[in-house]
């Protein structure tokens, strides 16, 4: 009988011999296209209702704002681009290991609706581990946000109206940021944003985290060993006077690792004694619901329209 191999293994080979002559940046890609149907699903896939997106919609995709092949983002531009635009920055989860700017739950309800309102909506890769730790990543952030701010005339958008939003992982980098915005988005050359919108990170409080029993091996992968490292990535150690207002959803399920929603009280009170504007938002779904109903009819996303929409008023030209 014929050993039968499996399918991800043929895949592979194909994708080695299939590119063994073609361009570097073609084969990259080829390469990943493969690697990302071999990874499992990850909590935060989605598979949920889509709002397809606006007629008109223009995609610029694969702008490149470093050297390596995950230093890439997507701009999605409305159909009817009004001047001084706002921006929506958004940076998937994964684990700080896996995900993609393309995925439905990254982009889809979320684009469409705030598209619909006239924004510019961007979709942000990043290296990955183990590649690239999560504080390289929060860097690859912060200069993807200073390109998109760089070119943004060019969209009719305003680059003093962008906002960062993340989930999961992609939330952890978010709130890093936004926590001390004179550090990493400063030594990138990115303008103040205006706020940051968290999706339910797990790793607002790095040490407090690493220091759980029962902790999952994403985890241990991503920050290691090192007390000084832990501090030097954690949100709520990097927190200043200075810090971006920031709006924290978190999911209030049962079935979270992590305690997120405690986790986002501790961090708000932190903040409330620097007076930094910080909202917690409580929702009763899961992890990659979180991400992925964001956007459809719902009072959640009316919660999270309505800080945003507060938080362009700061906007003084």
């Amino acid at each position: 009988m014929a050993q039968r191999f499996p399918i991800h293994i043929g895949l592979l080979a194909l994708c080695l011999v299939a590119t063994a002559s073609a361009p570097v940046p073609a084969q990259q890609r080829l390469r990943e296209r493969i690697l990302q149907r071999m990874q499992p699903q990850t909590e935060d896939a989605g598979r949920g209702e889509r709002t397809p997106l606006p007629p008109g919609v223009r995609v610029e995709r694969d702008i490149a704002y470093g050297p390596d092949p995950r230093q890439r983002y997507d701009v999605y531009l409305p159909a009817h681009a009004r001047p001084d635009a706002p921006i929506l920055f958004m940076v998937h989860g994964g684990g700080w290991r896996r995900g993609d700017k393309r995925m439905p739950n990254v982009v889809g309800n979320k684009a469409a609706y705030w598209l619909q309102r006239g924004f510019v909506f961007v979709s942000a890769n990043y290296r990955m581990e183990p590649d690239a730790d999560p504080l390289v990543q929060a860097g690859d952030v912060a200069a993807a946000l200073a390109s998109v701010q760089r070119r943004a005339r060019q969209w009719h958008a305003d680059p003093a109206k962008a906002l960062l939003m993340g989930h999961s992982a992609g939330a952890h980098l978010v709130a890093l940021l936004g926590s001390n915005p004179e550090g990493l988005l400063r030594q990138a050359g990115a303008q103040r944003p205006l706020g940051v919108v968290s999706l339910d990170s797990g790793a607002l409080d790095v040490p407090a985290l690493m220091d759980q029993p029962r902790l999952p091996q994403l985890y241990r992968d991503a920050f290691g060993s090192d007390p000084a490292y832990w501090r030097s990535v954690s949100p709520q150690q990097q927190l200043a006077r200075d810090a971006l207002p920031m709006l924290l959803v978190c999911s209030s399920s049962r079935h979270r690792p992590t305690s997120p929603c405690a986790e986002a009280g501790k961090f708000a009170a932190r903040a409330s004694a620097l007076s930094v504007p910080m909202q917690v938002l409580p929702e009763a779904l899961q992890h990659g619901e979180i991400s992925d109903q964001l956007g459809l009819p719902s009072a959640y996303t009316e919660a999270v329209a309505a800080w945003i929409q507060r938080a362009l008023m700061q906007v003084r030209h």
